[in-house]
């Protein structure tokens, strides 16, 4: 529920750019540093620190650092590369964005750009003999810093892009996003039921792609001032085509500054990003098992795993008493038990449907769900495990097999379009 400028802030300070950046930053204050503190330094300081040879170790940490920033580069890029393979590409930003991964690069890439300025400064006479003192102390800080990323990445490679690991984050990432629904299962809205009240104003997107980040700040205000009721169509997390409702405006007509304030306040970009989208690290656990149970693969180690994640991530239900309404003129569609169950267990019990351990593990989950939330979880649930049932039987498992799973999901009982005897109800069959 943050606005925009801090999100697109955020963002910004994740890339690796930054970092490098203030390593240059570091190599520019070190010349203005040096023109200041040099008239107080003597100038036998610098035989008896070893300043004298710090263009030596600029030299040596130039070269040096631009092969290890290659080859650590090739390192990232192939890990990136086998999570993408053996996981799901939707994992690799997850990978991108590991902080130690950024800061050993930053280091390394901004180590060899600070004794590269360093060089340059050295042979413009921009450091006298007392200001390479200066010069010489910071470049030991640098070298510290270089150690220590050094010692980092080691420990680091040990595990980064493996099949665990990358579970590890893609977990994490639901785990925030999951928390931050229950905080605010409506974004501090109020929760909309069903579509919008008729006779509203429609204002539409005006590209196409997912909704990233909801304004909620700037919208509630933009609503107080101009009197109105907005109602969103979408979450974090939903598409939109252009000319497709972004939102429901109830009250005077928008003008065209309040409807450009709207589309300014919904940021859409071509992909799903975790943060403020409880539903997309479901669905990319979802993916990383379905690989794994695919034939090519063939690994319901993986699968089973990523099932225990999953009940892991869905035992905690967030409270369902009255909602906290920050934003009290904004209406934000609510997520429900069935579109989680939907997206992290339906593609896992289509593709495990012949998978006899898979299958168990699936009813157990499901059963452990429902005694969690029973309220919640008793009819989605119920649902998925009767279509697993019904899947693993097409998928030609044996009776004992089917009588194991049968019992499993007994507490789901029969499905409401069958008769006592097996058969298909009148209602079921359309009368």
């Amino acid at each position: 529920m943050i606005s925009r400028h801090i999100w697109n802030l955020r963002n910004a300070l994740r890339k690796i750019w930054v970092r490098v950046v203030a390593f240059a930053v570091l190599a520019v204050a070190s010349v203005v540093l040096a023109q200041l503190l040099s008239p107080l330094l003597p100038d036998w300081a610098a035989t008896r620190t070893g300043a004298a040879s710090v263009d030596r170790i600029l030299n040596l940490m130039a070269s040096s650092m631009l092969a290890v920033t290659t080859f650590s580069l090739s390192i990232a890029v192939s890990a990136f590369a086998a999570a993408a393979q053996n996981a799901t590409p939707r994992a690799i930003a997850l990978l991108q964005q590991d902080p130690i991964t950024q800061n050993v690069l930053a280091t390394f890439l901004g180590a060899f750009l600070f004794s590269l300025l360093g060089l340059i400064a050295l042979g413009a006479e921009l450091y006298d003999t007392a200001g390479r003192v200066v010069l010489f102390f910071v470049t030991i800080v640098v070298t510290g810093f270089v150690i220590l990323a050094l010692m980092r990445w080691i420990g680091h490679l040990m595990s980064f892009g493996r099949m665990g690991n990358t579970l590890d984050r893609v977990e994490t990432a639901a785990a925030r996003a999951l928390a931050a629904w229950r905080r605010a299962p409506h974004l501090g809205g109020h929760p909309a039921n069903g579509a919008a009240p008729g006779g509203g104003t429609d204002v539409t997107a005006r590209r196409s792609g997912y909704v990233q980040h909801l304004d909620m700040p700037s919208l509630n205000a933009l609503a107080e001032k101009a009197d109105l009721q907005i109602h969103l169509a979408l979450r974090p997390g939903g598409f939109v085509a252009a000319g497709q409702p972004l939102a429901t405006v109830q009250g005077t007509p928008p003008d065209s500054a309040s409807r450009q304030g709207i589309r300014d306040a919904v940021t859409i970009g071509t992909d799903r990003v975790f943060e403020e989208d409880p539903r997309f690290g479901l669905i990319v656990l979802s993916e990383i098992a379905s690989r794994a149970l695919s034939p090519a693969v063939n690994d319901p180690g993986t699968a089973i795993s990523v099932i225990g994640r999953i009940v892991r991530l869905l035992s905690e239900w967030p409270d369902r008493g009255a909602p906290d309404i920050r934003f009290a003129r904004l209406h934000v569609p609510q997520i429900d038990a069935q579109d989680l169950l939907t997206d992290a267990l339906r593609p896992i019990a289509r593709d495990g449907a012949g998978t006899i351990e898979v299958q168990m593990r699936l009813q157990k989950a499901l059963a452990s769900l429902n005694r969690t939330a029973p309220e919640m979880f008793a009819g989605p649930g119920a649902r998925i495990a009767r279509d697993a049932l019904a899947r693993a039987a097409r998928a030609g498992l044996g009776r004992d097999e089917m009588d194991t799973l049968a019992a499993l999901a007994d507490w789901a009982g029969p499905d409401p379009g069958t008769d006592s005897s097996g058969g298909m109800s009148d209602g079921a069959k359309g009368g």
